[in-house]
């Protein structure tokens, strides 16, 4: 057997393999250069458009915030609704007050102490809760309707339909406090009298 003589590589060709070896490198950093100059005025003339429409404002929460206002409208409205047409709270107190009247009168008393005690302070009872909802109603409506007023101001206005039914909880509050006003200082109707 011949031994075949182990091929070295001569420091020419060294040269050469390594010379070759750097031209792709060379023109791939060239054109990732050329590339990043080309786009460079586009990124900036990008960012000024952007500055221009106030995109890199921080994200406002439109939805928490009509959410929120949204919720606060229908209770309103459903309070004033409430005030007009009572409550079970408003029931039960009036019933609690014509018991105790009954109990006061049970061993006797005049008819107009009977009135009094059995009926008026019902009445008035049923009154005070039903002016005590409309208040509520008149407070939370009034409070949804003017908050936009107040601090910053906000990119994404309340929605129609929350300033609407804000605003039908704010008028079905006032007529509900008036009535409960009229009705506890006896102004629409007079307790009945035992006079002849």
């Amino acid at each position: 057997m011949t031994a075949t003589p182990a091929t070295t590589k001569t420091d020419n060709e060294a040269d050469v393999e390594a010379a070759a070896a750097e031209e792709p490198a060379a023109a791939s950093a060239g054109t990732a250069t050329e590339t990043a100059a080309d786009t460079a005025p586009d990124a900036a003339a990008q960012d000024a458009d952007d500055d221009e429409l106030g995109d890199d404002l921080p994200p406002a929460s439109p939805v928490r915030t009509a959410i929120g206002a949204g919720a606060a409208a229908v209770v309103s409205g459903a309070l004033g609704l409430a005030s007009l047409t009572g409550t079970w709270t408003g029931k039960v107190l009036s019933e609690r007050e014509t018991l105790l009247g009954q109990i006061k009168t049970a061993q006797g008393g005049s008819a107009s102490a009977q009135i009094h005690e059995i009926y008026a302070d019902s009445w008035h009872t049923t009154a005070a809760v039903n002016g005590g909802f409309a208040l509520l109603a008149l407070l939370v409506g009034a409070f949804v309707l003017v908050r936009p007023a107040f601090g910053a101001p906000d990119a994404h206005p309340q929605p129609g339909w929350v300033r609407a039914v804000a605003l039908g909880g704010l008028v079905l509050g006032a007529i509900g406090l008036l009535l409960s006003v009229g009705m506890f200082f006896d102004l629409f109707a007079t307790l009945p009298s035992t006079g002849s």
